[in-house]
Parts: C-alpha cells; structure tokens; sequence
C-alpha cells in the first residue's frame, strides 16, 4: 500500500494502491489464430511488435530475459536465476499474488512474462507458441546487426585505402586492398559518381556486376552522394564520346551524373581523383550526363623540373617539424592535413575524422611553422602546388633548382622564378585561352581576374564586378563548363587559375585587351 502526501497540507485519507498492472484482454482466446497473429507479427514487425502484442494480450509484462545477465522485474530475475541454475527449459515462479513464467529461447536467453495471479489458463500455451518464432526473429536481427558491422568495418577499411592512395602510401594500400578484395588497379581511370545517398548499394552493384568484380569500389568520405572507383583501364572506354559503362550507370536514375578521369597510374590516384571530380562539374551540364576529363597539360607535369626545388625549400621547416608533445600531430599529419583542407576546405574534418577546432589548431600550426597566410589565395596556390610537387614527402638530399626559402614573401620570390620557366608559361597560356576562346562567354576573362583577386570570394567578387551574388555565381558556373574544370565546389580549379594568371603576368604574354570584357 502507499499513501500520497502533499507538501504543506494535512495527510490525505489512505488511498487505494496504484495498479501498474495493464488492462486484461477482452478478447475470445484461440490458439490457432494466436498463433497466425505471432508469426505475422515476426515476419512483420520483428521482436519489439511480438512482444509488445504478448503484454497486450495477456495483461502483463513481457520481455527478452537474459539469464547470464538478466534485467527486468525482480520475480523475472529470480525466475531467470533459477532457470539457469537447474538447466531446465521452462519455470514458473510464484510470489504473493504474482507468478513469472519462463520459456527458454536459446543457451542464455528466455522469454519471460510477470502476471497477477490467477492469469488466463492460456497463457503458459501462448509463450510457449510464441518462443519459437521470437527465438527465430531473434537471430535474424542480430545476423542483420552484425552484417551491418560488417558492412560498416569493411566502408571504414575501404576508407582508410582511400586515404593512404592519396598520401602516397601505396604498397600499405595495396596490402589492405588485397584482404578486402579486389586488388587495386594499375593503371586505371577514377570514376566519380554522384547520385541519392539511398541509390549508392544499387550503383555500387551496377559497377560490380559490368566490371565483373574488378572495379575497386569505396564510397566518398566526404560527399555522402559520391561513389568513387578504380576501374582498370581495359574495363574503361577508350573513347571520351562513347563510354557505355558511364552510360550505364547514369541511366540507374535521372539525377545520377558521372566524372571519368584520364588514364592514370596509382600514384597519380590524387591527380586522377581531380580530374573526375572536374569531370563531374561538366557532366551536370550535359544531356548525356557523364563526361570524361578533357585534355590538356597538366601543372605537375609543366612545374616538376622547374618547382622540385622550390617545393622541396617551401616544405622543409614542416618535413622538419618536431612536436613538442607525443600526441601533437607530425610533418606527415600536417602535410595531410594541409592537403585536405587545400581540396575540400571546412569538409576536410569529415575526411579526416577531426573536430572542426583540431583542424583550426593544426591550420595555424602549419601557417606558423611556413611563414603563410592562408586566408590568402596567393598562399594557398603555393602550398597546393608544392603539396603535389612532393606527393611522397620531403625529396631526397641532392641539388636542387631553387634556394632554401623561409616562408612568406620570399616564398613567394621564389615561387615566382618557377613560374617564370618556359614550361609553365606554356603550360599557363593553354590553361587560360578557352577564356578567350570563341565560345567565351562576355566577360569572362575580367570575371575570373577579379575572383581569383579577392581570394575566391563571392560576395566581394560581385561588389566590384555591380552585380549580384547568384549573378556570379551563373557566371562561375558558365566558366566551369568552358574550362572543363570545378570551380565553385572543392576541389575547386581556383588554384590553378591563380598559378596560370601569376605565370601570364610575370611573362608579359597576355595584353589589356585580353582582361577586359
């Protein structure tokens, strides 16, 4: 019995006790029907919707016991206890006015119901039904629970390969990749899908089933609708007009596009990954939806001989880091970390698994320890650019083509008299004349100069260009169709545009009429 007692005020009279017991059923008892219902009931709702139609239907409490570690109502417990203790596949304890029964589902789980005596003379038929198809609905959720571990252990290894191409790290991605399944391909063309996140398991099935098992499959651990894939080149279509297995997989659904990079190596994984993200950006253009990475020269190419040097000076203070603590990340975490924020900005803590104040922190670590400034567009070329000039870290001791550098303006020097090399004016002229080309659109050569002067930002961009925001925007994304490459979406081309705008200016190649509108 228990009395309830307001604060402040008399006793009140003794009150009746408070019954947590259900309400009885009102329904006529038949087991064959009771037994039909169960198995609906598992096949539909699994064990949560069986148990709670058993409370239902026999006015009390039921639940999955465990008898190893058993919780739930005190006379379930004991009844548990007692089950395990004499090894018997069924019990029944009674307590003042109270009675658990107890049916064995496996080694160490039972159902088990707590009523008030005297309970309906079906019940103990009942459980017994309805063990069975629990114990059976059971094991299937935990055989799903731990397929999805399973499935989820496997994304995280397929993830970690992924990583470890992109830093250059490939014979541990190799490793793992041959456990996982299949090897890694070399050479190959990286395919970019985007599509719904709930259309990913079918494109990835569609990739293995035309590649026959070949293509190496992870999905993007930044963006939750990208599919990446190594697909080998002899699965590839020669042809960037006729590509079926591109066809194919953009017919799963109307809004799925694909990026095809050009033929690459496993070691250029990073630049390949560019290349069909850029690929992508065209392909949302186009009737077709899929494009393959156009041709032309590539800045690694162009700079090695001429920048090896200077990356190699640019990166030494950080290649040469020590941190003051164990658990301070080192040169190589730095220069990862530096890599991926270069390519996908404030989205480079989903790819690196950080908070987004660990990103900040290591920001203005590698800021301090290279003498840069990377709130500017100017840094962040030079940093990119000797990121990709030095994949595998720092280059081995010998000569080099440019002086030690101690960061800040005389980085940029330096930077300069690469940029001044024969190559990378070739390169920086051919990178820049679709922007005037015939199929130009009006403006936009000023259009990309005053980005590119304002660090890549929109909105001070279109206060000195008079027009909107949307307005620049359409202009961009016009752009990024003209040049084949992303420019509003990381990894974004914004790099690349500085780099070749830096190169026409320091060679004298371009004339004011080219600037203008």
């Amino acid at each position: 019995m228990r009395r309830v007692v307001e604060c402040g005020a008399a006793p009140r009279r003794r009150e009746r006790p408070i019954s947590h017991r259900p309400a009885q059923p009102t329904a006529p008892w038949s087991r064959s029907e009771d037994i039909l219902r169960l198995h609906r009931l598992a096949h539909t709702g699994g064990s949560a919707a069986l148990l709670e139609w058993l409370a239902a239907r026999t006015g009390g409490w039921t639940g999955v016991v465990d008898t190893g570690n058993p919780h739930g109502p005190e006379l379930a417990v004991r009844a548990a206890a007692e089950l395990s203790a004499r090894g018997v596949r069924s019990a029944v304890l009674q307590d003042a006015g109270s009675a658990a029964l107890l049916f064995a589902l496996d080694e160490r789980r039972a159902l088990a119901a707590v009523l008030e005596l005297p309970h309906h003379a079906g019940v103990p038929a009942l459980l017994a039904d309805a063990a069975v198809p629990l114990a059976l609905v059971l094991g299937a959720e935990e055989a799903g629970r731990r397929e999805e571990r399973a499935g989820l252990a496997e994304s995280k290894a397929r993830e970690a390969v992924l990583h470890l191409m992109m830093n250059g790290r490939l014979s541990t991605a190799r490793q793992i990749a041959e456990t996982l399944g299949p090897s890694l391909p070399d050479p190959m063309r990286m395919y970019v899908v985007e599509c719904r996140t709930g259309q990913r398991a079918a494109v990835t099935r569609l990739f293995e089933e035309l590649t026959g098992g070949r293509a190496w499959i992870v999905r993007c651990p930044v963006y939750v609708r990208h599919l990446i894939a190594l697909v080998p080149t002899d699965l590839a279509a020669t042809s960037a007009d006729h590509d079926p297995l591109a066809g194919a997989l953009v017919g799963v659904a109307r809004d799925c596009v694909v990026g095809v990079s050009a033929e690459s190596c496993l070691r250029e994984a990073p630049g390949a990954y560019a290349q069909a993200f850029h690929a992508l950006a065209v392909a949302r253009g186009r009737d077709r939806r899929h494009a393959r990475f156009g041709p032309g020269p590539e800045l690694e190419l162009a700079a090695h001989r001429a920048g090896a040097g200077w990356a190699g000076a640019l990166l030494a203070p950080l290649d040469a880091h020590e941190p003051r603590r164990p658990q301070d990340p080192g040169p190589q975490e730095l220069r990862a970390t530096a890599q991926a924020w270069l390519g996908f900005a404030s989205h480079a803590t989903r790819l690196l698994k950080i908070h987004r104040n660990t990103l900040a922190t290591r920001l203005r670590l590698v800021e301090a320890v290279l003498g840069l400034d990377l709130g500017r567009l100017a840094d962040q070329a030079a940093l990119s650019l000797a990121l990709r000039l030095t994949p595998g870290g720092p280059p081995a001791a010998g000569p080099t083509s440019a002086g030690p550098t101690s960061g800040g303006a005389s980085a940029g020097a330096a930077l300069d008299d690469v940029l001044r090399d024969p190559a990378l004016a070739a390169w920086a002229r051919a990178h820049l004349a679709p922007l005037a080309g015939p199929d130009a659109p009006p403006g936009a050569r000023e259009t990309v100069r005053v980005w590119l002067e304002h660090d890549a930002h929109l909105i001070p961009t279109a206060a000195a260009l008079g027009i909107s925001v949307p307005g620049t925007r359409k202009r961009l994304s016009r752009i990024e169709v003209l040049l084949e490459r992303s420019l509003l979406q990381s990894p974004s081309a914004r790099y690349d545009l500085w780099l070749a705008h830096r190169a026409e200016e320091l060679g004298g190649f371009a004339g004011p009429d080219q600037f203008g509108p």
